[in-house]
């Protein structure tokens, strides 16, 4: 099967379409499917946009969702802080989401929480999409996660690798997610080589390899590609670039009660 692969869209729907569209996603004839590394939404101005899209792929089948932590962010918002316009949420974006895709102005979802929580859980995104997510993907040669998989930091920063993951509990899952995967693989080594997002990956080029910075002119947010893994989540907020890459692999048969999470 051929997967084209991107991570952090983050409501950039414009800048994703041209890079799948760059990728031959569009036009590819043979039988192909798109996973995205998570964080779907929060940052961009085009979450109804990117909200009809992905429903799109969905209802064709043609998309495999991981979830990433924004998602998580999103379920939290709306449920445990009632749609209140918590400090973490405004600045993370998922606050602008849920204005975005209820068309509640910020004044009236302020004075009217409780309500505007109940029209962002009855938007698709939190019906339809965040259902349709999963931890992880796998294939015959590649593990799909958005941070990382679960496993235990250490004291001097390592990360340790923990064969049970796919057992891990949601708790260990949502952790997970806020890892960075491109530190994690210099301890952790997975058996097979895992696709992230979550971090930027010019952080990579400058750490490992000593190129460029991670935020000035000369950033690299091409995609990093290290010892046992791949990472793309290229910063579309600041760099207003999204990274796609084709791989090709064998499908594996899905587990026993591996539904999305």
């Amino acid at each position: 099967m051929k997967y084209y692969v991107a991570a952090d869209v983050h409501g950039f729907y414009t800048e994703f379409s041209k890079a799948l569209d760059d990728a031959g996603f569009f036009t590819d004839p043979e039988p192909h499917r798109l996973i995205i590394l998570g964080d779907l939404f929060d940052r961009g101005r085009e979450a109804p946009e990117m909200q009809a899209f992905i429903l799109d792929l969905l209802a064709r089948d043609t998309v495999i969702l991981v979830r990433g932590n924004h998602e998580d962010l999103f379920e939290e918002m709306v449920t445990i802080d009632e749609g209140l316009p918590v400090r973490h949420h405004v600045s993370n974006g998922t606050y602008g989401t849920a204005l975005q895709l209820t068309g509640y102005d910020p004044a009236s979802a302020r004075t009217r929480h409780l309500e505007f929580a109940e029209a962002a859980r009855e938007t698709p995104y939190y019906l339809q999409i965040i259902p349709a997510t999963r931890d992880y993907y796998e294939t015959a040669h590649y593990l799909f996660v958005h941070g990382w998989i679960p496993g235990r930091g250490t004291r001097d920063g390592s990360f340790r690798y923990d064969p049970a993951w796919r057992e891990a509990d949601p708790e260990a899952w949502w952790l997970a997610r806020w890892c960075n995967g491109m530190d994690a693989a210099r301890t952790c080594k997975a058996e097979k080589t895992i696709l992230c997002g979550h971090w930027h990956c010019s952080y990579g080029h400058a750490v490992y390899e000593n190129r460029g910075s991670e935020f000035g002119p000369d950033a690299d947010f091409s995609p990093y590609y290290g010892p046992g893994v791949i990472a793309l989540d290229a910063c579309t907020a600041y760099s207003r670039k999204v990274n796609v890459i084709v791989l090709e692999d064998e499908e594996l048969p899905e587990p026993t009660g591996a539904d999305p999470v």
